[in-house]
């Protein structure tokens, strides 16, 4: 890439640029920042508004390379070598200075130790890292990763694994014995007793696990509008971190609307509002690449009216690039945790995510994919590119529908304006939130489930102003009703 091509670029996690040498103590933090994180670039002679080459005067190039490399030996603690080039451009100097990911870290400023002179990249900016932050680049020097690391208050046996060995059977036919964890490195042998490891715990269905690791959980929200706010639904997933990844793509599946593109011969062809293939392996990604050792921090999935988001604690593993997804990319935050997903299906093939979201998301040109870093976590986001042009036409569509329906429902609309049943108090809670039978006739002051529901949810069923959330599936014990667009403009036409 030449340098009018870089320097286009917004700074970010692995550029910097500087129209002057910084002094001694940014210099020095800039470096520690990159070698400690994914490695980095430094441009020096680059002004920054506009973004131009300024230059540097020819005579102290050679200087200024001393000084680079002297706060580098003299500062920086453990060694950096950092790679320090001349560059020619249109008669104006440029010093580029190159700073590999370090193989030991934490690297960190001499004068200040470890606790105090330890940083890391946070976006554009350097940050003092924290010492959960601290405790992870040893685990990296010491190529140990967090889910590997042993418990040692109690033996792997106080902990509740039924859900994961039932879930382990069904998927590779094959019981959990002592042996099986010792294989998969769940368990490890010392003196004399087997103690659990951090991935066996997640793996979990226990007290235990919720007290230890109360934010390895997944929060999802569907919100009303295009910001946070007002709920439509919400679920929170506590459960062994095996299942959560299901879970969590149902509830997506359960707020994003199925309707019929077209035809491919004679067989019809239902197309989601979103990639789902894409969005199944973002979620997956998030579950077994989070980092865990991260207090205070879960995951998120966000539904609002024109994107999607799902947030994930610990920043982008630092060799995989999300600009590069067709490349085959493949690393791994959680060194035990990977292999038993991988043995259980989550994980399909090593290297092939990216390219599967990069696929499905070539057949959504109306979808935007976007990535960012917000603090220490990892965000992806699914974006309607195209919502507010959809939004007209919908506010279109729906007063053609309203006029529809104002004949269509003459005496339904009639009796509900004179006297308000059930039938519109039911639409009331399922536009709330979606809600099974039993929340519904809880929310009507029922103690259990009448007869009159059943009669007039099998009415706004046929109306079509509810729908089920598992149509395929009637008599589920997990079904639920949400409210449908008819639905909406049904309640509308009552306010008139």
């Amino acid at each position: 890439m030449n340098i009018q091509t870089k320097i286009q670029q917004p700074e970010g996690r692995r550029l910097e640029f500087k129209e002057v040498l910084p002094k001694n103590a940014e210099l020095a933090k800039t470096i520690i920042s990159f070698a400690n994180d994914a490695g980095g670039e430094l441009y020096i002679g680059i002004k920054n508004q506009p973004r131009e080459i300024s230059g540097l005067q020819h005579d102290q190039l050679d200087t200024i390379e001393n000084q680079i490399s002297n706060i580098v030996n003299d500062q920086c603690t453990s060694t950096i070598l950092p790679e320090i080039s001349f560059i020619e451009e249109n008669g104006k100097h440029i010093i580029r200075v190159y700073i590999h990911k370090g193989s030991k870290p934490p690297y960190f400023i001499t004068a200040k130790g470890k606790e105090k002179g330890t940083f890391t990249r946070v976006g554009s900016s350097n940050r003092l890292a924290s010492l959960e932050i601290i405790q992870e680049l040893e685990r990296q020097g010491q190529n140990i990763s967090f889910d590997a690391e042993l418990f040692f208050n109690k033996n792997y046996e106080a902990f509740n694994l039924n859900n994961f060995k039932s879930f382990f059977k069904e998927k590779t036919n094959e019981d959990v014995t002592v042996e099986v964890l010792k294989k998969l490195e769940l368990v490890k042998q010392e003196q004399g007793q087997f103690l659990p490891t951090n991935a066996l715990i997640l793996l979990s269905d226990d007290k235990i696990r919720t007290q230890i690791f109360p934010n390895a959980k997944v929060e999802c929200a569907r919100f009303k509008g295009t910001i946070p706010g007002t709920f439509i639904d919400q679920k929170t997933i506590d459960i062994s971190i095996a299942l959560q990844a299901e879970q969590a793509y149902q509830f997506v599946l359960r707020h994003i609307s199925q309707g019929t593109e077209d035809y491919k011969g004679v067989y019809r062809n239902d197309r989601w509002e979103y990639p789902i293939v894409a969005i199944r392996e973002v979620i997956r990604n998030a579950i077994i690449h989070r980092d865990y050792s991260l207090t205070g921090k879960d995951i998120k999935i966000a539904i609002f009216d024109d994107k999607l988001e799902i947030t994930s604690p610990g920043k982008l593993l630092p060799t995989v690039d999300f600009n590069e997804m067709d490349a085959g990319q493949s690393d791994v935050r959680n060194k035990v945790l990977a292999p038993v997903f991988k043995r259980l299906g989550i994980i399909e093939q090593w290297g092939n995510g990216l390219q599967l979201i990069a696929d499905d998301l070539k057949e959504y040109p109306e979808i935007k994919l976007a990535w960012k870093e917000p603090g220490v976590a990892f965000r992806v986001s699914f974006i309607k590119v195209k919502y507010k042009q959809q939004l007209e036409l919908q506010l279109e569509l729906q007063l053609e529908l309203q006029l529809e329906m104002q004949l269509e429902m003459q005496h339904e609309l009639r009796h509900e304006l004179e006297h308000e049943s059930m039938y519109t108090q039911i639409l009331l809670i399922v536009k709330e939130k979606t809600s099974s039978k039993k929340e519904i006739s809880r929310k009507l002051g029922q103690k259990s489930i009448s007869s009159q529901l059943n009669i007039i949810s099998n009415k706004l069923l046929e109306d079509n102003l509810i729908e089920r959330t598992i149509p395929e599936k009637p008599k589920s014990s997990k079904q639920q009703y949400k409210i449908t667009e008819r639905g909406v403009v049904f309640l509308q036409l009552l306010k008139k």
